[in-house]
């Protein structure tokens, strides 16, 4: 059976989560492919909201499969509170919650190396959330991490000292002053480590293979939004995965013959948090309205979305690159009160009329 794909079609916070909870009873398994707890996907359960950052949407589900896929970083110590609160809620996880093997751990040293690489860079910061994201996938396409089947070896720990006693040196690189205490961060982190062991580890690639063969309908939910991929993102304000639907074939293992639909959601006005180039941003009281009406912060680091008009040269984009087979818009009662709506059909780039996206959408060349 073909693998569902739902994705993020702009710079995340499209409402994903949301769709999610909704699509979930559809579906025998859900299963995060790429990211990490940079994420903040927001659903409702029992009339309370919560905000899952890597455990997949469908975990208060009764009947629901939760997978986290090979290509999703893990942070055992935020791992471990998003169960805590689960448990508050008394939902049954340890038979439907599932890790692959071949996910990489963020450790300890991660976060201090992605706060001393952001702080380095000055006024040219690209808005990291300084979760340890962009290093340890950095180790991982260096071949330097470790990886959640690492934990069942018995020189786990001389692996996780030496790579965290790399880790030190490199941050000394850094001109920067960087307060820690490494020995109070690895009590937290050991500690979580004990939780997530008594999860279950497994082969995802294959468990998904076998599910397909026996017919078990899947839906893979993508984190943040394909304006933020690695490769076909406005590069460097981007996240370190492939968030696009390539990134579900990498992030699970599954066939590019076995992608069934593949669900784009968007809002209808368009927001991004942090830094990065934004071509349809409002500066003014539409700008204001949007944020206070749509409740624009972000649910994983707080901060203000930056709003602006919806932008169809960059949704055609998004849509191009992931084979979108349906599109699902949110958020359009945020607009009800406004007078006029507009929208960005083509690009003034460099004083010619465009309709795609250009290599560089700086507010110096492109213009709605």
């Amino acid at each position: 059976m073909a693998v569902d794909l739902l994705l993020g079609l702009q710079w995340g916070d499209e409402g994903k989560g949301k769709i999610v909870d909704v699509l979930t009873s559809k579906y025998n398994i859900i299963a995060r492919f790429q990211g990490g707890p940079n994420a903040g996907h927001t659903l409702v359960f029992n009339g309370k909201k919560h905000v899952l950052h890597t455990i997949p949407s469908g975990i208060f589900h009764e009947n629901a499969i939760n997978l986290v896929g090979n290509g999703v970083v893990i942070d055992p110590v935020i791992f471990k509170k998003e169960l805590e609160k689960l448990d508050e809620q008394s939902v049954n996880y340890k038979d439907k919650l599932f890790i692959s093997r071949k996910a990489h751990i963020i450790l300890p040293t991660h976060r201090l190396l992605d706060a001393a690489s952001e702080a380095s860079k000055g006024k040219a910061k690209i808005g990291s959330t300084l979760k340890g994201i962009g290093p340890t996938y950095m180790d991982k396409t260096g071949r330097n991490g470790l990886r959640i089947g690492d934990l069942e070896l018995e020189d786990w720990k001389e692996k996780y000292r030496a790579l965290a006693d790399k880790h030190e040196a490199m941050i000394g690189f850094y001109d920067v002053d960087i307060q820690y205490n490494l020995a109070e961060l690895e009590t937290e982190f050991f500690k979580a480590l004990k939780t997530l062991k008594s999860l279950k580890f497994i082969d995802s690639e294959e468990y998904i293979f076998q599910a397909q063969k026996a017919g078990k309908s899947i839906l893979a939910e993508g984190a943040q939004g394909s304006l933020l991929d690695i490769d076909f993102g406005t590069y460097p304000f981007v996240t370190s995965s492939n968030t696009t639907a390539a990134g579900a074939c990498t992030g699970l293992g599954v066939a590019p013959n076995k992608i069934g639909d593949v669900l784009g959601i968007f809002k209808a006005y368009t927001t991004r948090v942090g830094s990065g180039p934004f071509p349809t941003e409002l500066f003014d009281e539409d700008g204001a309205t949007m944020s206070r009406v749509g409740n624009e912060f972000g649910a994983t680091t707080g901060r203000a979305r930056r709003c602006g008009w919806l932008d169809l040269v960059a949704l055609k984009y998004a849509c191009q690159i992931n084979g979108v087979t349906k599109l699902m818009m949110m958020k359009a009662d945020v607009l009800s009160g406004f007078k006029t709506l507009k929208v960005c059909t083509a690009y003034n780039y460099k004083g010619q009329t465009i309709d795609h996206l250009p290599f560089n959408i700086e507010p110096e060349n492109v213009s709605p």
